[in-house]
């Protein structure tokens, strides 16, 4: 368990999604205010250790997917969270070594874990960014960044879970929009994104408790995470339902859409 008196710059009174997810995930790098809102959360919808399991499963299968079918070797993964094995670079270095990676996060505590762990292969390599979604320029022109991906050629941007924590204020779909325009032809999108369209009361209780919180969630309907998709090719088959995704062979009886409630697609930009 994190020790909340020994970093106070890790704002350890006031929940992140990061940690929270990490809660949810069953690790302990997370704070009592992680702890307390997502067991409000749960107390909300009982299904909410399910969507992060099945997200984190989801990336797996589209790095791998987009290392060994779609020939990407460098990987912008934005969001990222407090690293998880097997990371994007594990993934994706397991398939071709000289596969580059760059998370990004906003939290103290990832920062602190990815230096710690995310020690890419001999070919490879991997960086960190400390640094906000909703600022895209200072992103795309980080040092760091130009440093490790070449954006002269074809990169997988990885939106994992995170733009339901973007409100339309923040007008998510331009920052999108905007990434995917510094990327070359021949890159490609992974997105996921929390729904409500099969349990609508229970997402909406999530959201209160985030919103009281002050975190922002806006669950949305297909349709309006399809829109984050437009003007690309979207690789078969389309957006689902996490599970629906190309599926891993003998992976089970998945769970239900009712419980999963995150749709998820791949697509390829023109």
């Amino acid at each position: 368990m994190t020790d909340e008196t020994a970093a106070p710059h890790l704002q350890a009174d006031r929940p992140h999604p990061a940690r929270v997810y990490d809660y949810l995930l069953g690790g302990k790098d997370n704070f009592a205010a992680d702890r307390a809102a997502a067991e409000a959360g749960m107390r909300a919808n009982p299904h909410s250790r399910i969507p992060p399991r099945e997200n984190r499963a989801f990336l797996r299968r589209v790095v791998r997917h987009l290392a060994a079918e779609a020939g990407i070797r460098q990987f912008l993964d934005i969001g990222t969270g407090i690293p998880t094995s097997p990371n994007v670079h594990e993934v994706a270095q397991a398939v071709t070594p000289e596969a580059r990676v760059v998370y990004v996060d906003n939290d103290p505590m990832v920062l602190a874990h990815a230096r710690a762990l995310l020690s890419g292969s001999v070919q490879g390599r991997t960086e960190y960014l400390d640094a906000d979604l909703r600022d895209v320029d200072k992103l795309l022109a980080s040092p760091a960044l130009r440093a490790t991906i070449d954006l002269d050629q074809p990169v997988g941007l990885l939106l994992i879970a995170i733009m339901h924590f973007v409100g339309d204020d923040d007008d998510p779909y331009a920052i999108v929009a905007r990434l995917l325009d510094a990327l070359p032809s021949g890159s490609y999108l992974a997105l996921s994104h929390l729904t409500g369209d099969f349990d609508p009361a229970a997402w909406e209780g999530v959201a209160a408790v985030y919103r009281r919180s002050g975190v922002t969630m806006q669950v949305r309907a297909k349709p309006a995470i399809e829109r984050f998709f437009d003007g690309l090719d979207l690789v078969d088959p389309g957006v689902q339902v996490l599970p629906a995704w190309r599926p891993d062979a003998g992976a089970g009886a998945p769970p239900t859409d009712t419980q999963v409630s995150v749709y998820g697609g791949l697509a390829r930009k023109p």
